[in-house]
């Protein structure tokens, strides 16, 4: 009786354990897809909501955004997201930690150039908090156009 009794709850454990890892997955999904909608829209609040004081934006031409500069380039344009698609996206959960991987493709018209494409395999990192998920790191690489 002992013996049942503990496989079923080894059973209910880690049925509990897979449940808690699909609902970490989608919750980081759902804060990329806020993070995408807040970088189109350029939403001051939205943004500062999704990330931490300690953010590190890297981009793919090597520059490193802090938080305040990475809000505040895409608040006045310097960074002008006309249309982001995400594709190819994975989700990795570590602990509080979830590591997401993507294709990026998007439009741009950010301040003083010429309107653009940008072309991008990034690499995010995430972690849960109180509040819920916040982008702790995101780092970016240009993705030749015949790839």
């Amino acid at each position: 009786m002992i013996k049942k009794l503990l496989i079923a709850l080894s059973f209910i454990s880690v049925s509990l354990m897979f449940a808690q890892k699909n609902s970490d997955q989608q919750a980081v999904a759902d804060a990329s897809e806020k993070l995408r909608l807040a970088m189109l829209s350029r939403d001051k609040n939205a943004l500062e909501s999704l990330i931490l004081p300690e953010l590190t934006y890297g981009h793919s031409n090597g520059h490193i955004d802090d938080a305040k500069e990475f809000v505040e380039k895409l608040v006045s344009k310097q960074s002008n997201f006309l249309n982001i698609e995400n594709t190819n996206q994975s989700i990795q959960i570590v602990d509080k930690t979830a590591i997401v991987r993507n294709h990026l493709y998007g439009k741009t018209a950010d301040l003083g150039k010429e309107p653009g494409e940008v072309n991008l395999d990034i690499l995010y990192v995430w972690s849960k908090t109180k509040s819920g998920w916040k982008l702790l790191a995101r780092h970016a690489v240009k993705v030749e156009k015949n790839k």
